[in-house]
This record gives structure tokens, sequence and C-alpha cells, in this order.
């Protein structure tokens, strides 16, 4: 599983249903990565794709209970994994780490195809 299926998957587990656009936003990547990103996680029965009765050119997305079920499998791995990369920094160096991204990420978000909102 990619980084970006794992976060598409996380936003829908968190949210219930959304449409394409919001999860591009919440994750900063475009609606057409998003788009392809869900018809692979659809073909694994990972995501369904309800229909919009309100507005069909809204496309919906919505996980799975096999899709929940792997975020909830995968999730403390995921925890795992990035707490082992910052193991070697002290709290304050952690501390000033997420405050330097953060920084960069607003920074650059405007400039970004698919900024953060």
């Amino acid at each position: 599983m990619t980084p970006v299926q794992f976060g598409v998957l996380t936003v829908l587990c968190q949210q219930g249903i959304s449409d394409i656009v919001s999860i591009g936003r919440r994750l900063g990547v475009d609606r057409i990565t998003v788009a392809n990103v869900l018809r692979r996680l659809e073909r694994r029965n990972l995501v369904k794709r309800p229909l919009n009765s309100v507005d069909k050119r809204r496309k919906l997305a919505q996980v799975t209970k096999q899709g929940r079920t792997l975020v909830d499998a995968v999730q403390p791995a995921m925890i795992r994994a990035q707490r082992r990369f910052v193991h070697p920094l002290d709290s304050d160096e952690q501390a000033m780490l997420d405050k330097l991204l953060s920084k960069l990420l607003l920074t650059n978000n405007e400039a970004s195809r698919a900024p953060l909102k």
C-alpha cells in the first residue's frame, strides 16, 4: 500500500464519506491522483463509490468494512515506523523538526498544484 492510498483510506475512515476534491485538499494531492487511487482501492474492495443524488458531478467515496479493517491493522505499524524514524532526536529536536516542516509546508502551500486546506 502506498502512502497516498493509506492517506485516502485514513481520510475516509475519519469522515465516513467524502468527495474527491475534499480528499485531495486534506492530503495535498490533486483530484486526478485521488480518482486514480480510489479506482485501485475500489478494485481491492477497500472503498465503494456511492452515487451522489444531489450533484452527479461531485464524485463520492466511502471506506468499506474491509478498508477500515486494513487501516486498523496497518496504523499501529505506521505509528511505530514514524516513532523509529525520529527516535534519534530528543523531544526538543522533534518539536523543532515538526515546527520547521510545518513552516515549509505552509510557506510553499500556495505554490502547490493541490494546496492543503
